[in-house]
């Protein structure tokens, strides 16, 4: 095999990893939400010590980038595809810290039963998981105008954190008995809000890998 077919096959191989781990961050998030819905505490708990896998996939995956780079000293766009791999492992690592920290939310709410039926929060992590699939997608096409996209679902994310953030200020000064499973579902949808700030930071990487320049889709 040529050194240029080295080479790209090598960064086909990182992008296939790159896929599996924000696929196994997409399933916590989902694990995450079982477990909360369903006041499933086993669940809960296994989601954190499941969270190693993707910390190790981080570092192996940087450490593959880095070898990319120390061996064939890519240039221009091929740089950028490899800084791109980097920069999206460590959003995606700081995502499935949020799917623990949910977790851990919902192990703290053991035991209560909740003041109001969970809609909104659910659906913002049936949103987050929608970012996840489409951000994959793009980043395994290249595919910069789908990741420019995906600002508009971030937006809707940052709407219902809002209401949430409002009701749970409701409930709290009518029942002060409310205060701490309100607490933990401000937690929870502040967790959800930054997951899909981080898909947003994705995307913006995305588009740097395919043109070079650097976008702000959060303002």
């Amino acid at each position: 095999m040529r050194p240029r077919e080295q080479y790209l096959e090598s960064l086909r191989d990182l992008k296939k990893e790159i896929m599996k781990m924000g696929v196994l961050v997409e399933e916590a998030l989902g694990k995450a939400m079982k477990a909360l819905t369903e006041q499933d505490f086993e669940l809960g708990v296994s989601i954190i010590e499941d969270d190693e896998t993707i910390n190790r996939m981080e570092l192996d995956i940087e450490d593959r980038c880095i070898a990319l780079i120390a061996t064939e000293q890519p240039v221009a766009g091929d740089l950028r595809h490899v800084i791109t791999g980097m920069k999206i492992v460590t959003q995606l690592e700081r995502m499935g810290d949020h799917a623990v920290h949910i977790a851990k939310s919902m192990l703290r709410l053991k035991g209560q039963d909740f003041k109001k039926p969970l809609i909104d929060i659910p659906r913002m992590a049936e949103l987050c998981m929608i970012m996840n699939k489409e951000v994959l997608s793009a980043f395994m096409d290249d595919d910069a105008d789908r990741a420019t996209e995906l600002a508009d679902m971030d937006e809707e994310v940052d709407a219902l954190h809002e209401k949430v953030q409002r009701e749970m200020f409701t409930g709290m000064v009518e029942d002060e008995s409310f205060l701490p499973q309100a607490l933990q579902l401000t937690y929870i949808s502040r967790y959800l809000e930054r997951y899909a700030d981080h898909i947003t930071n994705i995307s913006e990487w995305i588009i740097y890998g395919k043109t070079g320049n650097h976008v702000d889709l959060n303002c």
